[in-house]
């Protein structure tokens, strides 16, 4: 399950960019979003947090917006998401409760 949430998003990124008549650069976890490579603008990657959620049927936003600018942190995201979907999981980065 590690690669797949990068693999839909790959799939998905390259869509739209066929859409727009554009071609998809090779992506690794470190591609950036905006300002980068890839032939997105911000409505695009709005676009792309849609077809995710309804593709994954979560929402890493749900508590509110969470900052990422690279493939690999937005897939991360999604995979914390669909590990613990109730947001219950415990904060595992503050260290001790």
């Amino acid at each position: 399950m590690t690669n797949s949430m990068f693999a839909l998003i790959a799939e998905e990124l390259a869509r739209i960019a066929a859409d727009k008549g554009e071609t998809l650069p090779a992506l690794d976890p470190d591609t950036r979003f905006l300002g980068g490579d890839l032939p997105i603008d911000s409505l695009d990657l709005a676009t792309l947090l849609v077809v995710l959620e309804q593709r994954t049927g979560q929402d890493p936003f749900r508590a509110g917006f969470v900052q990422f600018n690279t493939v690999g942190e937005l897939a991360a995201l999604y995979r914390s998401a669909l590990h613990c979907p109730a947001l219950h999981c415990p904060d595992v980065s503050a260290g001790s409760s």
